[in-house]
């Protein structure tokens, strides 16, 4: 895919969603630190539901922390993995109040030392909470990538260092956005809505589907 499609696909996704954000639910950059932990192999939907609940109980490092493994478990216990994430988000908290005075550290290195917290989630929260041009790249962002021939990969590191390279600079801080949302509603991954895509005619799918 050239540089001239490349620009137009991201225009077209801008001009339909100026504003792109997560749909986790969050005030701050710690709550979404938290909703990022908990979404692991979960929805979104179900994580909203759950720190509905949790957040206005408990929502700093100190306050998660006080409740311990047993009490975090009452409040996320409808979503997947929830023991390990429980104890994950636990130490998570722990570590928050005594290494970095209860902030979100705004760097890769700090937030990749937090348990339940690898490459992805991080490129998230340095996304979505710092705003920095950070790629976290999902099972939607690596089929979108792929399918469409924006960024090909074989793996997700391929296709972050891929996206990060190609993405015109100035989309680059909210591709991330555009990216996960044209994969959980569009280019989704069993029918893709090819006949309803606003960028069908840019994209290198060579399956497409009249839907």
């Amino acid at each position: 895919m050239n540089k001239q499609k490349r620009e137009e696909i991201f225009r077209r996704l801008r001009e339909d969603n100026p504003t792109p954000t997560t749909e986790l639910a969050y005030s701050n950059p710690f709550e979404l630190l938290i909703a990022v932990i908990l979404s692991a192999q979960a929805t979104d939907v179900g994580v909203n539901k759950a720190t509905a609940k949790l957040y206005p109980v408990a929502n700093t490092p100190e306050t998660i922390y006080a409740l311990g493994v047993e009490g975090l478990s009452e409040y996320i216990k409808t979503i997947g993995l929830y023991n390990s994430k429980a104890r994950n988000v636990i130490e998570t908290c722990r570590m928050l109040v005594e290494l970095h005075n209860s902030q979100v550290p705004d760097n890769r290195e700090a937030l990749e030392a937090l348990p339940g917290v690898g490459r992805k989630t991080a490129n998230v929260v340095l996304n979505t909470a710092f705003g920095h041009a950070a790629m976290a790249v999902d099972t939607h962002i690596f089929r979108v990538s792929n399918r469409t021939g924006i960024a090909p990969g074989k793996n997700v590191l391929e296709v972050e260092r891929q996206l990060m390279r190609h993405v015109p600079k100035e989309y680059l801080v909210d591709a991330h956005h555009w990216l996960i949302l044209h994969g959980r509603y569009v280019c989704k991954a069993r029918t893709p809505q090819c006949g309803s895509c606003r960028i069908e005619d840019l994209c290198d799918y060579k399956f497409k589907t009249s839907n």
